[in-house]
């Protein structure tokens, strides 16, 4: 599993992670380095009060532990 990790905050202060998971059979890593731009510009129209501070692709955690 492949993961765009989007960290955002909102004005207040508060911040939080959004994890968005693919299916590693069908986007590989660098296809979601190449297009994660895009995703994550729609994540920003979809929630519009937070504001997007960074963002990465990564392997999918299980339970709590990193791969």
């Amino acid at each position: 599993m492949i993961e765009l990790i989007i960290a955002a905050c909102l004005a207040t202060g508060e911040c939080k992670e959004s994890r968005l998971t693919y299916d590693a059979r069908d986007v590989s890593l660098m296809t979601c380095i190449v297009a994660g731009q895009a995703e994550v510009a729609r994540w920003q129209q979809r929630h519009p009060i937070w504001r997007i501070k960074r963002w990465r692709c990564g392997v999918a955690r299980q339970d709590g532990w990193a791969l």
